[in-house]
């Protein structure tokens, strides 16, 4: 019953912030120096190209994690609100970086990769999103406006229904391609083809017009940092890194 209780209580408290975030969002998003909606140009973001440019690098160092997939983490056993979204095994993850958190062993099987990351201005988090053939993750929107959130292509099905719905834009990703957009507008994801799909999954902070803004939108920032759902997130996904390599060596 104790256990039951704190989930209730985790949950109340979570849809509480939530909303807090959602309206302090909106009351920052006229000073917003990117675009607002769903999908945002590339153009608006210098480091768009760091990214295309390096992404065959990136995934040759993606490709060897293949090897154990199945060890790999599910999203909901490292961000345990994700559980909402996913409860099976076809939604697998390999965290770089957590809200400004550098996971440095698993940094470690991707040199090159964590090279091109610490270029990107501000980074937040950034891991690899492996989708297993047939995965549908419902429709859901984020947290707060105040992050940007990008999604580099790595293996992307050529044939089949691998696509995602941001607000009333559809995206389908392509090989080598980076994609902006705000995930504060509901969106949903597809593969329902016979196989996976691989992204990199990067958030930053949101630019805006004016200093004082930033800085707001940044306090907002370190306080979800110093939450107790991302300090669980990264203990979590340091407890699944100590047992992943002892049993690799």
């Amino acid at each position: 019953m104790k256990t039951i209780s704190h989930k209730i209580n985790h949950f109340i408290t979570f849809q509480i912030a939530n909303r807090i975030l959602m309206g302090i969002g909106s009351l920052l998003s006229p000073f917003s120096a990117v675009s607002t909606k769903p999908v945002m140009p590339n153009a608006q973001f210098k480091w768009a190209n760091l990214l295309e440019e390096n992404w065959e690098i990136i995934l040759s160092e993606v490709i060897p994690l293949l090897e154990k997939q199945s060890s790999l983490p599910n999203i909901q056993d490292i961000q345990p609100a994700e559980s909402l979204l996913s409860q099976d095994n076809n939604w697998k993850t390999f965290f770089l970086q957590g809200f400004g958190h550098k996971a440095y062993k698993n940094r470690s099987m991707c040199p090159e990769t964590s090279v091109v990351l610490d270029e990107i201005p501000g980074l937040l988090t950034a891991f690899f999103s492996i989708l297993q053939p047939g995965k549908h993750i419902p429709a859901h929107k984020g947290i707060f406006k105040g992050i940007v959130r990008t999604h580099l292509g790595l293996v992307i099905p050529k044939k089949g229904e691998c696509k995602m719905r941001v607000g009333n834009e559809e995206i389908r990703w392509e090989c080598g391609k980076v994609i902006f957009f705000d995930d504060t507008y509901n969106h949903e994801v597809w593969n329902t083809t016979d196989e996976i799909r691989i992204i990199l999954l990067i958030d930053t902070p949101r630019p805006y017009k004016y200093r004082f803004i930033q800085k707001i939108n940044q306090y907002i920032i370190d306080g979800i940092t110093n939450s107790i759902y991302v300090k669980e997130a990264l203990k979590k996904n340091e407890d699944w890194e100590k047992v992943y390599y002892q049993v690799l060596s």
